[in-house]
Protein backbone atom coordinates (compact mmCIF):
# COMPACT_ATOMS: atom_id res chain seq x y z
CA UNK A 1 0.00 0.00 0.00
CA UNK A 2 2.69 2.18 0.01
CA UNK A 3 2.52 3.27 -3.14
CA UNK A 4 -1.32 4.33 -2.73
CA UNK A 5 -2.18 8.39 -2.87
CA UNK A 6 -4.91 6.99 -0.33
CA UNK A 7 -5.29 4.02 2.24
CA UNK A 8 -8.66 4.39 4.09
CA UNK A 9 -8.61 1.43 6.63
CA UNK A 10 -11.57 0.05 8.62
CA UNK A 11 -10.67 -1.25 12.33
CA UNK A 12 -13.11 -3.27 14.65
CA UNK A 13 -10.17 -3.12 17.45
CA UNK A 14 -7.63 -4.52 16.44
CA UNK A 15 -8.54 -6.01 13.70
CA UNK A 16 -8.46 -5.06 9.83
CA UNK A 17 -12.07 -4.97 8.60
CA UNK A 18 -12.13 -3.29 5.64
CA UNK A 19 -9.32 -1.23 3.30
CA UNK A 20 -9.70 1.03 -0.14
CA UNK A 21 -7.02 1.97 -2.11
CA UNK A 22 -6.70 4.72 -4.57
CA UNK A 23 -4.15 6.30 -6.73
CA UNK A 24 -4.59 9.52 -8.43
CA UNK A 25 -3.03 11.82 -11.17
CA UNK A 26 -2.87 14.68 -8.89
CA UNK A 27 -4.97 16.83 -10.81
CA UNK A 28 -8.13 15.04 -12.82
CA UNK A 29 -8.57 11.84 -12.52
CA UNK A 30 -8.21 9.12 -9.51
CA UNK A 31 -9.03 5.58 -9.77
CA UNK A 32 -10.64 3.30 -6.71
CA UNK A 33 -7.79 0.22 -6.79
CA UNK A 34 -9.55 -1.59 -4.28
CA UNK A 35 -12.66 -1.59 -1.81
CA UNK A 36 -12.12 -4.31 0.69
CA UNK A 37 -14.35 -5.54 3.41
CA UNK A 38 -14.42 -8.70 5.14
CA UNK A 39 -17.22 -11.02 4.34
CA UNK A 40 -18.80 -11.05 7.92
CA UNK A 41 -18.23 -7.58 8.66
CA UNK A 42 -20.15 -6.66 4.83
CA UNK A 43 -23.57 -5.12 4.58
CA UNK A 44 -22.63 -2.92 8.05
CA UNK A 45 -22.11 0.52 6.02
CA UNK A 46 -18.67 -0.16 6.02
CA UNK A 47 -17.56 -0.79 2.45
CA UNK A 48 -20.63 2.98 2.09
CA UNK A 49 -18.49 4.80 4.26
CA UNK A 50 -15.08 4.24 3.12
CA UNK A 51 -16.51 5.35 -0.24
CA UNK A 52 -17.50 8.35 1.00
CA UNK A 53 -14.51 9.17 2.30
CA UNK A 54 -12.90 8.32 -1.03
CA UNK A 55 -15.21 10.41 -2.73
CA UNK A 56 -14.92 13.31 -0.12
CA UNK A 57 -10.77 12.90 -0.51
CA UNK A 58 -11.26 13.52 -4.48
CA UNK A 59 -14.33 15.95 -4.19
CA UNK A 60 -12.36 18.49 -6.69
CA UNK A 61 -10.92 15.77 -8.84
CA UNK A 62 -13.34 15.79 -12.36
CA UNK A 63 -13.11 12.15 -12.27
CA UNK A 64 -13.42 8.98 -9.75
CA UNK A 65 -13.47 5.84 -11.86
CA UNK A 66 -13.27 2.20 -10.45
CA UNK A 67 -13.75 -1.16 -12.07
CA UNK A 68 -16.51 -3.55 -10.25
CA UNK A 69 -17.79 -7.04 -10.76
CA UNK A 70 -21.18 -7.24 -11.94
CA UNK A 71 -22.70 -8.77 -8.95
CA UNK A 72 -21.24 -5.29 -7.16
CA UNK A 73 -22.67 -2.84 -9.27
CA UNK A 74 -25.75 -1.90 -7.67
CA UNK A 75 -23.60 -1.20 -4.56
CA UNK A 76 -21.54 1.20 -6.57
CA UNK A 77 -24.75 3.09 -7.95
CA UNK A 78 -26.44 3.48 -5.10
CA UNK A 79 -22.79 5.63 -3.99
CA UNK A 80 -23.38 7.69 -7.05
CA UNK A 81 -21.48 6.08 -9.74
CA UNK A 82 -22.48 5.03 -12.97
CA UNK A 83 -21.72 2.58 -15.65
CA UNK A 84 -20.07 4.08 -18.42
CA UNK A 85 -22.18 4.07 -21.57
CA UNK A 86 -20.51 2.14 -24.68
CA UNK A 87 -17.10 1.74 -22.12
CA UNK A 88 -15.66 -1.59 -22.00
CA UNK A 89 -12.61 -2.40 -19.42
CA UNK A 90 -9.87 -3.83 -20.83
CA UNK A 91 -7.21 -5.70 -18.91
CA UNK A 92 -4.11 -8.22 -19.53
CA UNK A 93 -3.58 -10.71 -17.23
CA UNK A 94 -0.35 -11.61 -18.10
CA UNK A 95 2.41 -10.00 -19.57
CA UNK A 96 4.47 -12.12 -22.07
CA UNK A 97 8.66 -10.88 -22.18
Amino acid sequence: MKNYETVISAWDGGRLVGLAAAMDDGVMTAYVHYLLVRPEYQRRGIGRRLVELVKDRYRDYLRLMLLSYDAAVPFYESCGFKVGAGEVPMFITELWT
